[in-house]
């Protein structure tokens, strides 16, 4: 890609919403644009990372939410420095399952921190790294913790987040709606419904379109 700066992508959605699924489609339809494309994930993605990852989802039962936040945040800073700024700067592209609007989402709507307070903060810990499209793949609550608990065994085994009353994951939709209308210009709601090949459509689609105008402005 030169030494044009890569592109940053990022994937939102409440449990169960098939951007998983969609992310493999995502990264091979970004290489095959002839795009150098890095996977990665929050919380994780570094060692540390990785390491809190598996604190924040498994190994406690209870944290308050403030620091609950806290360690996102951790996660997410080191995930920058360590990882996307220079990943970017070389003109690789990057694919990252959440990012900070889960954070805003989770934390600030359902857990009630603020979704104003929670975006400062993750200014700060990503020192103003932004995506350049975030796709929110939305599903009904209901229908996407179904599908979730549909494969919940083994490695597949709920995380403690995923363990949450129905009301949290409904307060987290909510909450994504607020930040969609806070950012249109990189926010894109995905609808879930019509099964795997009818949301690529619509992926591509927005993908397309946001390949024209960032080749337009590099």
């Amino acid at each position: 890609m030169g030494s044009r700066r890569g592109l940053f992508v990022t994937l939102e959605g409440g449990e169960g919403s098939g951007k998983t699924t969609q992310r493999r489609r995502i990264v091979a339809f970004l290489r095959e644009r002839g795009h150098e494309v890095l996977e990665t994930r929050e919380p994780g993605g570094t060692p540390a990372g990785e390491l809190i990852r598996d604190l924040l989802l498994h190994r406690v039962e209870s944290l308050h939410p403030r620091a609950e936040l806290a360690l996102y945040l951790a996660s997410r800073a080191q995930l920058v420095e360590e990882v996307i700024r220079e990943q970017l700067a070389r003109g690789v592209s990057i694919v990252c399952d959440r990012f900070t609007d889960s954070s805003a989402a989770y934390q600030g709507g359902a857990r009630d921190l603020g979704i104003e307070t929670v975006e400062r903060l993750n200014d700060w810990a990503t020192d103003g790294v932004q995506p350049d499209l975030t796709l929110y793949f939305d599903v009904d609550p209901e229908e996407g913790l179904a599908r979730r608990q549909s494969r919940g065994s083994g490695d597949e085994a709920l995380d403690r987040i995923e363990r949450e009353a129905l009301g949290f994951h409904e307060r987290v939709r909510a909450a994504y709606r607020v930040i969609a209308g806070r950012h249109p210009e990189r926010f894109r709601v995905v609808p879930t419904h019509g099964g795997e090949e009818r949301v690529w459509e619509r992926v591509r689609s927005t993908l397309e379109g946001k390949l024209v105008e960032w080749e337009r402005n590099a």
